[in-house]
């Protein structure tokens, strides 16, 4: 069950850490997972799909720093961010505690490969996320960008269980109903999001892992959809190190080769993230 417990807002105390930022909102959803904002550096200007490094001064006094990819789009006044919590991790052991109106370092030099300008030009984008994985998506189906280029945008989403999917579904429902969004891209925009969430523990609607689905051919029946197209689809990947070596393995198998933001292609995957 998750914890939906309500949040206030603060205003932000004054700076005490190098790169500091404050605390604006903290949500935890489950005993593992927990989403926060902070405040956002008035000089800070990123891509949908970056990423930062951010933390905690450590035990030593020194800083306690990780990548994390920013999770709300570029145009947001705030920063949000989705985190697994590790009862014995060095950061997140400490960064599950923070509340409302705590500070964290935030070191403003945003990176990453998952961004649309590294991917050739397409008709269909897969977004394919395991866990916290879906973070820089969060980002990416924020923004109207993303739908102004892509005719359909699937979302592959998989968890060990249902409620570590709540954060996802969450936002997907926001999407849809996102005024501002459909003000801007047309009210149709919606109809372009698909989302295909699967658990594999749990017994659910959708089961198994998003490699399993897509080699097996079950997301392409369950969605009423074709095969790739190396032509029109184009892909992003976000999960673990084996996670993102198998997906590389079956892209590749439907034909996509591997892009980057100084060569773009069909496929891109974020090297940085492991969660």
């Amino acid at each position: 069950m998750t914890d939906q417990t309500p949040v206030t807002e603060t205003a932000a105390k004054p700076v005490t850490l190098p790169d500091a930022q404050t605390v604006t909102h903290v949500q935890h959803w489950t005993d593992r997972l927990f989403s926060f904002r902070v405040t956002r550096p008035a000089s800070l200007r990123f891509r949908s799909g970056e990423f930062v490094m951010i933390g905690l001064m450590g035990d030593n006094g020194k800083p306690l720093l990780r990548a994390y990819s920013i999770a709300s789009p570029a145009w947001d006044d705030e920063l949000e961010f989705y985190s697994i919590k590790v009862p014995d991790g060095p950061l997140t052991s400490k960064l599950q505690h923070i509340d409302v109106g705590d500070q964290i370092i935030l070191r403003p030099k945003p990176v990453g490969t998952l961004v649309l300008d590294a991917l050739l030009p397409g008709k269909r984008l897969w977004l394919f996320a395991t866990g916290t994985g879906f973070a820089p998506f969060a980002s990416l189906l924020r923004d109207p960008d993303t739908y102004g280029r892509y005719d359909e945008i699937i979302m592959m989403h998989t968890t060990r269980d249902v409620a570590e999917l709540e954060y996802s579904k969450t936002l997907i429902d926001s999407i849809r109903a996102d005024e501002m969004l459909a003000e801007l891209m047309g009210e149709g925009f919606a109809d372009k999001l698909k989302y295909y969430p699967t658990t594999t523990q749990e017994k659910s609607s959708h089961m198994g892992r998003i490699t399993d689905n897509l080699t097996s051919s079950k997301v392409f029946a369950d969605l009423g959809i074709d095969s790739f197209d190396a032509e029109n689809d184009r892909g992003m990947v976000c999960g673990s190190l084996d996670f993102n070596t198998d997906m590389k393995t079956v892209l590749e198998g439907f034909g996509l080769e591997e892009g980057a933001n100084s060569d773009p292609k069909q496929y891109v995957v974020e090297k940085a993230f492991v969660g």
